[in-house]
């Protein structure tokens, strides 16, 4: 199901600067018995980047009527939200005046391991582009990822952690990364490249909560090898912990304990499923 700015539809027409430029963002919600977790987290980073882009972001209002439609007859689902600059013609240079569009997608829940199952990771070898004008937002350019998806293991795995051009860890192909070392739990900044993840946020938010100190600084690839857990989070997937990262000097990641207790506070306050 699609709805393109409030009208069911199929397809997006072919002079939508998204298509030309990947001149958008998006958000991807979780929907679970029939409710969208984070809406407002999702809802507030979805306008601030909007604004970060100078793109006209939704009206509330309306993102609430299509989500209502989209979910009405579902218990459990993804919903994905595109803002594109809207229609413009060949060059760069966007028009002024020109509407944005909104496009909201529902589509099934994914087949994911069960909770205890023990993950497998692995570093690709393509690295994300940096840009601190860019870094945090969830824009519609994706070639990083694709790219560093090709670097799927044959015998597969659920994720691949990524590193800036000079080598230091980011974050994953669809996640954010964490790292539990000396107990203080660590994740990679973002100033200059990466996704600010809504589950993120919120577990740097609930720190004091948590009883947990946690940094945001540059990590080196290295410090996989030293980690006593080691966890990746998104919207979707919510949290889940990595216990082995493969390569030709595979790690074995020892624990899960604190991912285990974080992932139950994220949950009862309706963040994950």
């Amino acid at each position: 199901m699609m709805l393109l700015d409030g009208q069911p539809s199929a397809s997006v027409p072919a002079d939508d600067r998204a298509l030309a430029y990947g001149d958008g963002l998006f958000e991807t919600i979780a929907i679970d018995a029939g409710r969208p977790l984070a809406l407002e987290r999702h809802l507030a980073r979805l306008e601030h980047d909007s604004r970060r882009l100078r793109i006209t972001p939704p009206a509330r209002d309306a993102v609430y009527e299509d989500l209502a439609r989209l979910t009405a007859d579902c218990d459990r689902a993804v919903i994905k939200i595109i803002i594109t600059r809207g229609r413009g013609g060949r060059g760069y240079r966007p028009p002024i005046g020109t509407p944005s569009r909104r496009i909201l997608s529902r589509h099934p829940w994914p087949g994911l391991p069960g909770p205890d199952a023990p993950l497998v990771a692995w570093l690709c070898t393509h690295p994300l582009s940096s840009n601190p004008a860019l870094a945090g937002i969830k824009h519609l350019n994706r070639l990083d990822q694709v790219l560093a998806s090709a670097d799927w293991p044959a015998e597969g795995g659920f994720e691949g952690f990524m590193c800036d051009t000079s080598g230091r860890l980011v974050e994953g192909t669809r996640s954010n990364l964490f790292l539990l070392i000396d107990g203080k739990l660590v994740t990679p900044d973002l100033q200059t490249c990466g996704v600010a993840g809504i589950v993120r946020a919120a577990i740097l938010e609930l720190s004091d909560e948590l009883a947990l100190e946690c940094v945001v600084r540059s990590v080196e690839p290295r410090e996989l090898a030293h980690a006593e857990e080691v966890f990746v989070t998104n919207s979707v997937i919510g949290l889940r912990s990595i216990a082995h990262i493969s390569g030709s000097h595979g790690v074995d990641v020892p624990g899960s304990a604190v991912a285990r207790r974080i992932a139950g506070v994220l949950a009862e306050r309706g963040i994950i499923v």
